[in-house]
């Protein structure tokens, strides 16, 4: 799938650049370590690696194919491409190696940016995220964070699989200038949220509905005196116990600051602790 608006993406990350450059844009946790970019950063990391870009040979008639996760990254390669004036499609990072050459095949990219390791591939020029930034100092460029209690946050933990979540994730990013966090990995995306305590979540249906999942393991199990407790608390919404659950909840999930959970104009039946987050929000 396609990325669209690229005149309006770019015109944001400018404008955030010069109007709060030192505030953080991005936020990534690599090795156990979260690290952090300011908006004069990303937009210095977008040209920089337009300009690799341009030294590979892109260039407005250029296709570029994503697959990985959301991550910085994979943002910034994104906006990069489209400053060129190139198209930037999408491929479900969930895809076998073989079918992922198959889709590969078919769309026949000019160019082609996959995470993890895969072949390099005839048919198309395979990108390396750091040979296109080119040399950087680190101390200069990613740092160690930490977040103020009133700071506003999103969060995604996705990747190309999500159809057109790249468009959604930039699109919230650079329009609310707010900062944007990933996760080290799927796998540790529940404790690495929980250390980052979102204000607002960028999911697609699917991650909503496997968080609600999760919601649900962590009750007691159905038929048990404690999961009777459990529905008595919360069909009644002024008790005590109520409150003293759901916040134990979010609590456990990283949702204690969360104010905002982003939806498709025309969302499919939501899950029951979405309607409820959505009510206390309100």
């Amino acid at each position: 799938m396609s990325v669209p608006e690229p005149k309006a993406a770019l015109e944001r990350l400018h404008h955030w650049a010069q109007l709060t450059p030192l505030h953080i844009a991005l936020r990534h946790k690599r090795q156990g370590q979260w690290h952090a970019w300011r908006w004069i950063d990303a937009l210095r990391d977008v040209e920089r690696v337009a300009d690799g870009l341009r030294q590979q040979g892109f260039s407005e008639q250029s296709r570029l194919a994503l697959s990985g996760a959301f991550e910085p990254n994979l943002l910034l390669l994104a906006l990069a491409a489209q400053s060129v004036g190139g198209q930037v499609l999408t491929l479900a990072d969930s895809l076998e190696p073989q079918a992922l050459q198959q889709q590969l095949w078919r769309i026949r990219p000019s160019h082609a940016y996959v995470q993890g390791r895969q072949p390099d591939w005839e048919f198309t020029q395979r990108l390396d995220f750091a040979q296109l930034l080119g040399p950087v100092d680190p101390a200069q460029r990613i740092s160690r964070w930490w977040h103020p209690s009133g700071e506003t946050l999103l969060w995604s933990e996705e990747g190309t699989h999500w159809q057109g979540g790249l468009a959604v994730v930039l699109e919230q990013w650079l329009n609310s200038g707010h900062g944007l966090a990933f996760p080290e990995s799927l796998a540790s995306a529940r404790r690495d949220r929980s250390e980052v305590a979102p204000t607002g979540l960028l999911l697609s249906p699917e991650r909503l509905q496997h968080l609600a999942d999760d919601i649900e393991n962590r009750l007691a199990p159905r038929g048990t005196w404690r999961r009777r407790l459990c529905d008595w608390a919360i069909a009644h919404p002024q008790s005590g116990l109520r409150r003293l659950l759901k916040n134990r909840v979010r609590t456990l999930l990283g949702f204690q600051r969360l104010g905002y959970i982003w939806q498709p104009l025309k969302a499919t039946a939501e899950p029951t602790w979405l309607a409820e987050f959505k009510r206390d929000i309100a």
